[in-house]
């Protein structure tokens, strides 16, 4: 394997949502361009999805014509795509940018897409269609919270990072341990496990990363609730009536799990009023950005900013232009 000092690199730009990612990352790739050709790459399991648009705050088409985005409107809502073909797809972007002696620069908030690329992945079992289908009529019949409640029973330290609403995962966790009698967290610490592409060269690149962090976490919780504000003025709701006429859809999908779909789609069958929708839509936002924080306070060799901050811009620049000048060659 290749030594740290001659690794290719690759900038990782990281936040919870509403820091002002997207924004930072297309000054990046101008304010780099005379130095280093820059290409951007989507880490937001939102945003693989097509057609879902205005609630996962997908660039519009004019940025995505001026920065182009790798990763992005890879499946239908329909579909469901892993923290795996993540892994795989972000390793075959970042060799074909290299290919074509640019700088990947990653950019997003889904801290389990980040972990798997860097960490590489556990071998865990396939999943099992009849267990698979128990627990989720379980879930149905008690709830999620309920659920999770099970999984803190056997598995702590999984519990203890999810949101108790995760449907999706706390499916996989409990199917993990019916499967094979021992808790998703051991099987995800146990190294020896893992494929020796995984396991063996979990990342072979050096890496920068930057963190986007709230100097005060109401001024975030501000922004996210404009931010949604903004999101149903431009057609959040009808977006979501036009999917649903489009695609054969159901509540348990990743897609319709996503924050915001998940509650308008509830508003959309008439299980809560309009303003509930809105304040519950925020509330969840608010424990994402909760969730994704603490991934990022607990990440080892990510530098952070200020995203309230108006230097920061300037500042984050400077930092990786350093980095890159002390880079190797892609």
């Amino acid at each position: 394997m290749a030594t740290r000092a001659n690794r290719p690199p690759v900038l990782l730009l990281l936040g919870p949502t509403a820091s002002g990612k997207t924004a930072l990352a297309c000054h990046l790739v101008d304010a780099l361009a005379g130095e280093f050709g820059i290409e951007l790459v989507s880490v937001d399991s939102a945003l693989v999805y097509r057609d879902m648009n205005i609630g996962t705050a997908k660039p519009d088409a004019a940025i995505l014509a001026r920065y182009p985005h790798h990763l992005i409107d890879l499946i239908t809502p329909t579909q469901a795509y892993s923290a795996a073909d993540f892994r795989r797809d972000a390793l075959a972007v970042i060799g074909d940018i290299h290919g074509r002696s640019k700088i990947p620069l990653l950019v997003g908030g889904t801290m389990m897409y980040v972990k798997a690329l860097l960490d590489g992945l556990s071998a865990l079992p396939a999943s099992d269609p009849a267990i698979r289908a128990e627990i989720e009529d379980q879930a149905h019949s008690l709830g999620w919270p309920a659920m999770h409640a099970r999984l803190a029973q056997i598995d702590a330290a999984t519990a203890a990072r999810l949101s108790p609403n995760d449907g999706q995962r706390i499916q996989r966790a409990l199917e993990v341990y019916r499967i094979t009698g021992r808790p998703l967290s051991e099987l995800q610490n146990r190294r020896a496990m893992a494929s020796d592409d995984d396991a063996s060269n979990p990342f072979p690149y050096a890496t920068a990363g930057i963190a986007l962090l709230p100097s005060v976490r109401s001024s975030l919780h501000e922004r996210i609730a404009q931010r949604l504000d903004a999101m149903l003025v431009a057609g959040f709701v009808d977006e979501l009536r036009g999917l649903r006429s489009r695609y054969a859809l159901h509540a348990d999908l990743p897609s319709m799990r996503t924050v915001g779909y998940r509650q308008i789609w509830n508003y959309l069958e008439g299980q809560i009023s309009e303003t509930q929708m809105r304040d519950q839509a925020v509330a969840a936002t608010r424990q994402l950005a909760k969730r994704q924080l603490t991934w990022l306070r607990s990440m080892p060799n990510v530098e952070g900013f200020d995203c309230l901050d108006n230097a920061t811009t300037s500042a984050v620049t400077d930092r990786l232009r350093r980095h890159l000048l002390g880079a190797p060659k892609a």
